[in-house]
């Protein structure tokens, strides 16, 4: 029998109501913008099966969703129901096991020790989740060792794998799970979270429109103070473009150079973890320290930092470039430049030298404005 804290019914913005002691714990509330999901996996809890794959773009909520619901799967039926849930939703209760990648793919050694931990039995109640992050980056054999365990867990235990799509190397996993397809979040469900979360009206709108459906972008931008003067740069870039070498890379220099000072904010979060980690290198020792995993990590959100940014600024090309076509007496040349663009930051996925991409880039727009 589930806790009446699971209860509750799904509001629009994909949250739920709050729990029985009416203090307004919300099991769900971290989901935004995907009703459609959630009422999926809320009807999924009473019920569970072995395996979910929540397939969905960065930033859409599933990493949220799959929390939400882990809550719901170890809180039911506790007389604790919202002490499990909020432990849950923080990734801090023992029975709720995140997995991420260590290196640019989740290895055959990571499965390994999934398949370890899968055997194990529950910390604290009958049931046990495992949240396997980012597993479009599943290497090739991977897939194979994970298989049974997926397809047939121990009893208690249950799967929710993440993924940004369905890769050739995650077919065969993905066959053995129930499939929960999540969308962009809507820029309009994006600014009304930010507006509750303090943040003003215009800057979180101008935030969710900017984030391009992605709830954690749109709260990195919202706090943002140069994230305007950034938006007019890449705006301005093809009126600075004379289908020359010099002025395509003088406009990437500037650019980069803003994604540079736009990104001390991360900067200095890694040197406080960096210094964090010395401190327990320097009472424990460095066995087990994880500095490799630190550094990986930070690795690993500096590129993703770039990466969004870049993304950022070719969308506010391309929206250039599609406003351009509704008033311009040469469409082809809008045309033309928006088809460079998108092309552009479908190579994004291929992590590209960034300097010689938008350099290219932007003499190729300049061509096309000629």
């Amino acid at each position: 029998m589930s806790s009446p804290a699971l209860d509750a019914t799904a509001s629009g913005n994909g949250s739920s109501g709050t729990g029985p002691s009416g203090d307004g714990f919300d099991l769900w509330a971290e989901v935004v913008g995907q009703p459609v999901a959630v009422a999926e996996l809320r009807a999924s809890a009473q019920a569970p099966v072995h395996a979910y794959l929540l397939v969905g773009p960065r930033g859409c909520g599933k990493r949220a969703l799959a929390r939400a619901f882990a809550g719901a799967l170890l809180a039911a039926g506790r007389d604790d129901a919202e002490r499990v849930a909020a432990l849950t939703r923080v990734e801090e209760h023992p029975d709720l096991i995140v997995v991420e990648r260590v290196g640019a793919a989740i290895s055959a050694e990571q499965a390994d020790q999934i398949v370890a931990r899968a055997s194990r039995s529950p910390v604290e109640g009958r049931r046990k989740v495992l949240v396997l992050d980012e597993f479009h980056l599943v290497g090739p054999s991977v897939g194979p060792k994970l298989l049974k365990t997926i397809e047939e867990p121990p009893p208690g235990t249950f799967f929710v794998v993440l993924a940004e799509q369905v890769t050739s190397d995650l077919v065969t996993v993905a066959s053995r799970c129930v499939r929960i397809d999540l969308g962009p979040v809507p820029a309009e469900a994006i600014a009304e979270r930010l507006v509750a979360e303090g943040i003003g009206p215009d800057s979180a709108h101008e935030a969710a429109a900017a984030a391009v459906g992605d709830l954690r972008r749109a709260r990195v931008l919202a706090t943002d103070p140069r994230l305007a003067l950034r938006q007019r740069a890449w705006h301005d870039v093809p009126d600075r473009l004379d289908g020359t070498g010099a002025a395509a890379a003088a406009a990437a220099d500037e650019l980069l150079t803003m994604i540079d000072d736009a990104m001390a904010p991360l900067a200095e979060r890694h040197q406080v973890e960096v210094t964090a980690l010395e401190e327990r290198v320097a009472h424990t020792g460095e066995r087990g320290a994880g500095r490799k995993d630190l550094t990986e990590r930070h690795k690993r959100e500096v590129r993703r930092y770039r990466t969004d940014e870049l993304r950022f600024g070719l969308w506010v090309l391309a929206r250039r470039f599609r406003d351009e076509l509704t008033t311009s007496h040469r469409p082809h040349s809008a045309i033309a430049a928006l088809s460079t663009v998108q092309a552009v930051a479908e190579g994004l996925a291929r992590n590209p030298n960034e300097r010689l991409q938008l350099q290219a880039l932007f003499v190729r727009l300049g061509d096309t404005q000629a």
